[in-house]
């Protein structure tokens, strides 16, 4: 019975992890990629614009 005790603990931690690897592909994409896609690009463009503005001012 100790190789039962033994190998539980990793035969449910790999459960879990292939649960949690299925969870995070199925919610890729979607009806909330657009919104998803669309607040990292504004989040760019105000680094980006951050960075050229702060360039235009030390020169």
């Amino acid at each position: 019975m100790d190789y039962v005790s033994a190998l539980l603990p990793p035969a449910v931690m790999a459960v879990f992890f292939i649960g949690v690897i299925r969870v995070i592909v199925k919610t890729q994409g979607g009806t909330q990629k657009a919104k998803e896609d669309a607040a990292v690009d504004a989040a760019l463009a105000r680094v980006e614009g951050g960075q050229t503005s702060s360039a235009k001012t030390d020169a």
